[in-house]
């Protein structure tokens, strides 16, 4: 997605646009909402690019739509997910409950693009999605414009002083979702964006336990980073 040049950008866009230099461009989750479920249940203790290649198997056996799958066999579906690492049975079983639902449901991914109370009421059901994964699915499949705040997005916004500090978890997403989308457009793409981004960041660059504060292009606005990489005395 190119890179837009406004001017007056505000503090998270002009954050944004380090991390899209630093990066290079990202690819984002599946568009449609059952290979978004599949994709977030894959996802789950993994890794990008074996989700990749367990998605690249599924899509190899026909079995990317609720239908499909219901009637692939069992041992290729789980040849598939098992290229995506371990918990195999978990995943397999999460699959099963929401090709269930899709199908027993065949309007649910018309319900998800529409009015938000509805639509987070239709995919709550679904396994494995929790808080997060649920405003992914809004987000990305759904064209919602809400800012998914995951342990990575939360880590970073608040070490770069977003939200409010509260050792509960979800009061500090709250506060950091609040934040930082009052900083972003209305567009949906711009959420999108963000979450790509924040969330890469701090799965790659700024970790939880050993940040690589030194190589980060965010260094020069990072509070928390500035504190880390003053000398000591």
């Amino acid at each position: 997605m190119p890179v837009s040049r406004r001017n007056n950008v505000s503090k998270i866009e002009a954050l944004l646009i380090k991390l899209e230099q630093f990066y290079g461009l990202l690819s984002a989750p599946p568009r449609a909402p059952f290979m978004f479920f599949v994709w977030e249940v894959l996802s789950v203790h993994s890794t990008p690019v074996k989700v990749e290649a367990a998605m690249a198997a599924l899509k190899r056996a026909l079995a990317l739509t609720p239908d499909a799958m219901s009637r692939a066999p069992r041992a290729k579906l789980e040849a598939a997910v098992k290229l995506a690492g371990s918990y195999t049975e978990q995943r397999m079983q999460a699959l099963r409950t929401g090709v269930d639902i899709f199908r027993r449901a065949p309007k649910l991914p018309e319900i998800v693009r529409g009015p938000l109370p509805a639509a987070r009421r239709a995919i709550k059901p679904l396994p494995q999605l929790g808080e997060a994964g649920a405003h992914r699915m809004l987000l990305f499949a759904a064209d919602h414009p809400v800012l998914p705040v995951d342990a990575r997005v939360n880590r970073v916004g608040r070490r770069l002083g977003y939200g409010s500090g509260s050792a509960d978890f979800r009061q500090s997403a709250k506060s950091v979702q609040r934040d930082i989308s009052a900083g972003l457009t209305g567009d949906v793409s711009d959420f999108r964006r963000a979450y790509l981004y924040l969330s890469h960041h701090g799965a790659s660059t700024c970790t939880d336990a050993d940040p690589h504060c030194t190589v980060c292009p965010l260094l020069a606005d990072c509070p928390e980073g500035k504190k880390r990489v003053q000398p000591r005395r």
